[in-house]
């Protein structure tokens, strides 16, 4: 992968979803890649990326655990090229009545969606300002505007990673590195049932988001530098918007019958 003069990016969460339709930008404009994931998807993600006539390079890593993280950075650090880009979209959900979830469950999406996005994060803004130019991307979501019941560790993770990325923006004005947050609506990949949320009104929902849709729009968005890109149908890029726009309170009794457990059937 050294000798290639295509650029260089690293996705991760890219067995699936929206990660593995990002990797897609990315190759289809001409980029290698080194993509990421911790489970059995992602040798055959990788495997369809290497037939778009890219090169490809998998790294298995649990981002959850530091050292993995470590591993990963290591890994970029070793492809003999710099980092061009980077989208940090690695995330899990956990749906229910928080007097009922997992406590673990809750506190390792903490773990992947805001502890190993600040670490990660962390050593790619150092390598890009180092040498002047990057762009980042961190998938955020529509539930970082608003409370979210019944998802509402998730939301807060998620409005964590929307202030990071807005507040590391605003530092690295006129570095040459420019970041920008995604934020989908619901979209149709495994998060819901991942995150057992199938028995809502919008885990069950038939007029989810295609993931290639909002990847198109995300990697469009990343590569004009802007600062958000709502992603998705019209209907989710109002929805998103809408919240942000709402009092908390109210946005968050909206969403309620959405999000209720059970509220599917």
């Amino acid at each position: 992968m050294s000798d290639s003069p295509r650029p260089l990016p690293l996705v991760t969460g890219a067995s699936s979803g929206i990660g593995l339709e990002l990797a897609k930008q990315f190759a289809e404009h001409g980029f290698d890649l080194v993509v990421a994931a911790e489970d059995d998807e992602l040798e055959p993600a990788a495997a369809q990326l290497k037939g778009l006539g890219v090169a490809v390079s998998a790294v298995r890593a649990d981002l959850t655990r530091r050292a993995e993280v470590e591993k990963l950075v290591a890994a970029v650090r070793g492809a003999g090229r710099p980092l061009d880009a980077a989208a940090l979209n690695a995330g899990v959900g956990v749906s229910g009545r928080f007097a009922e979830t997992d406590l673990e469950a809750e506190l390792g999406m903490v773990e992947l969606n805001c502890a190993s996005t600040v670490h990660l994060a962390k050593r790619v803004v150092q390598d890009m300002v180092a040498r002047g130019e990057g762009r980042i991307l961190f998938t955020s979501s529509v539930a970082s505007q608003a409370p979210e019941p019944f998802q509402a560790v998730y939301s807060a993770t998620k409005a964590f990673v929307q202030f990071l990325a807005l507040g590391i923006r605003e530092e690295l004005t006129d570095s040459g590195v420019t970041v920008t947050a995604l934020l989908p609506g619901p979209t149709d990949t495994e998060f819901f049932d991942r995150a057992d949320a199938t028995d809502t009104r919008l885990g069950a929902s038939d007029s989810k988001d295609d993931p290639a849709q909002v990847a198109r729009q995300g990697f469009e968005g990343l590569m004009k530098g802007e600062a958000s890109v709502f992603a998705g149908s019209v209907t989710s890029k109002l929805m998103g918007k809408l919240s942000a726009v709402l009092p908390d309170a109210v946005a968050g009794r909206s969403h309620k019958p959405m999000t209720r457990p059970g509220s599917a059937e």
